[in-house]
C-alpha cells in the first residue's frame, strides 16, 4: 500500500506537462489513472477519498500542502454546486468510486472563491491535486434532504469507527517499527513509555508544580510520502521549515511550559533529565491524546518527541491547574 502511494506521489510531481492532461471545463486539466467504471460523482453525493495538494515554488521547488496519507487520515467531501468553471466539484464529477487521478486547477480562482489567500512563491497558477476515490455515498434522486444527512452521519460515523479500531490494533506494530527502523535501544518504564536519554543533564529534576524551559519536537511513528520525518509541533524554525509546517506568525525558541498541564508521558520524561539533558521519548497513545485523539492527533495514535531541558523555573505551588495537554501546534 505505502508502495502504491509513492508511486501515485510521484506520478504526480511528474506529470506536470500540460500536454500530457486531457482538458477540462474551465482552466482545469487532468488525467485519470484507474477508472472502475462505477457511477461518477453527481452533486449532493458525500465522498471519502485520499489526496496529495501540491504548489510548485519558484525557491523551494515542490511543496506539499495537504496529504491525507501522511495524517492517516481521509477527507468526507460533500459533493455542492460549483464554485467556479474548473473546481474540485467539477474535478470530482469526473469520477467514481475506486477511480484515482491528478488534476490542476487554477489557484487565483480557488483564492477567490475560497476566501484563502494564494499560496506565495508559487511558480506557475496551478496547483496540483493527487486524489483517490475510496468510498462513495450516493443521494437517491428525490430522497428527502433529513433521510440523506441521516445516512451520511450513519456512514461517517462507521468509517470512523473503523479508522480507531485499526489504529487501536496497529498502534503496537507502529512503535516497535519505529524503534526498529531506526536502531534505537530503548528503555521501558512501567508506565509503557519508552525512551532513550541522550543526555542526563544536571541533579536538578522538576516538579509538577514547575515550568519547564524546553526546545522540542513531536513527529509521528510514520515517514512522511516523501521520506521526510513527519513532524507535527517543533520549537524549532529550521526543522518546521524543513517539515513544511512553518508559520511566521510562531515563535521559535525554548518555550516555557507548567510542567502539571502536559500529559503523561510528557510529565515522566522531562522529570528523567536536569537541565541541559536531552531524551527522546515514545509515548503509546494512553500516556498522550488516548483513544480521541485531538487536532491534528489521530485516536490511538503513538507519539515521538525530542526534547532539551534548558532551564526549570520554580511557580506557586498552589496555582490552580488546567487539565493535562500535549505541546500542539494548532
Amino acid at each position: 500500500m505505502k508502495k502504491g502511494i509513492i508511486i501515485l506521489f510521484a506520478a504526480s510531481l511528474g506529470l506536470t506537462a500540460c500536454n500530457r492532461f486531457e482538458k477540462g471545463e474551465g482552466d482545469m486539466v487532468y488525467k485519470i489513472y484507474k477508472s472502475e467504471g462505477k457511477p461518477k460523482i453527481q452533486e449532493g453525493d458525500f465522498v471519502k477519498l485520499n489526496g496529495i495538494q501540491v504548489v510548485e515554488t519558484k525557491s523551494n521547488g515542490d511543496s506539499t500542502l495537504v496529504n491525507t496519507y501522511d495524517n492517516e487520515r481521509p477527507a468526507f467531501f460533500p459533493i455542492s454546486k460549483s464554485m467556479f468553471k474548473g473546481d474540485m466539484v467539477a474535478a470530482l464529477k469526473l469520477l467514481g468510486e475506486g477511480d484515482s487521478a491528478v488534476f490542476k486547477l487554477n489557484l487565483d480562482s480557488m483564492a477567490k472563491y475560497s476566501g484563502q489567500p494564494k499560496p506565495t512563491g508559487a511558480k506557475d497558477n496551478y496547483a496540483t491535486f493527487t486524489v483517490k476515490i475510496e468510498k462513495v455515498l450516493h443521494k437517491v434522486a428525490n430522497e428527502p434532504d433529513s433521510t440523506f444527512e441521516k445516512k451520511k452521519r450513519d456512514f461517517f460515523e462507521t468509517e470512523y469507527k473503523a479508522l480507531i479500531a485499526k489504529n487501536k490494533a496497529n498502534e503496537s506494530a507502529k512503535i516497535s517499527k519505529y524503534v526498529a527502523d531506526n536502531n534505537l535501544k530503548v528503555t521501558t518504564s512501567p508506565s509503557g513509555l519508552q525512551y532513550v536519554i541522550e543526555t542526563p543533564g544536571n541533579a536538578e529534576r522538576a516538579n509538577l508544580t514547575d515550568t519547564v524551559i524546553v526546545d522540542y519536537t513531536g513527529q509521528f511513528t510514520n515517514k512522511k510520502a516523501d521520506g521526510k520525518l513527519n513532524v507535527f509541533d517543533t520549537s524549532n524554525a529550521k526543522i518546521a521549515k524543513e517539515a513544511g509546517i512553518y508559520s511566521p506568525m510562531a515563535q521559535y525558541a525554548p518555550r516555557p511550559m507548567p510542567l502539571g498541564q502536559l500529559a503523561q508521558g510528557f510529565i515522566e520524561g522531562v522529570q528523567m533529565i536536569g537541565v541541559g539533558g536531552k531524551i527522546k521519548m515514545i509515548l503509546p497513545s494512553k500516556l498522550g491524546y488516548g483513544e480521541n485523539g485531538g487536532g491534528p492527533i489521530n485516536p490511538f495514535t503513538p507519539l515521538v518527541f525530542d526534547v532539551e531541558l534548558k532551564g526549570i523555573k520554580k511557580v506557586n505551588p498552589n496555582a490552580a491547574q488546567p487539565a493535562n495537554q500535549l505541546p500542539v501546534t494548532k
